[in-house]
């Protein structure tokens, strides 16, 4: 059976509220890393999201 290609990558906020959402991706299709703008309840507004490693 084929192994999964898609990975979980961790999505923390720029506002450094050190609130992040974990996301699926597929790193075939995309190669550079992902920056989502996505709500920070912490900080109460939408800030942008940059990809950081899972550990």
């Amino acid at each position: 059976m084929a192994k999964p290609v898609t990975q979980w990558v961790k999505m923390v906020s720029t506002a450094d509220t050190g609130f992040f959402y974990v996301k699926k991706k597929n790193p075939r299709n995309i190669t550079e890393k992902m920056q989502l703008r996505k709500y920070d309840p912490v900080a109460r507004k939408h800030v942008v999201f940059k990809e950081s490693k899972m550990k």
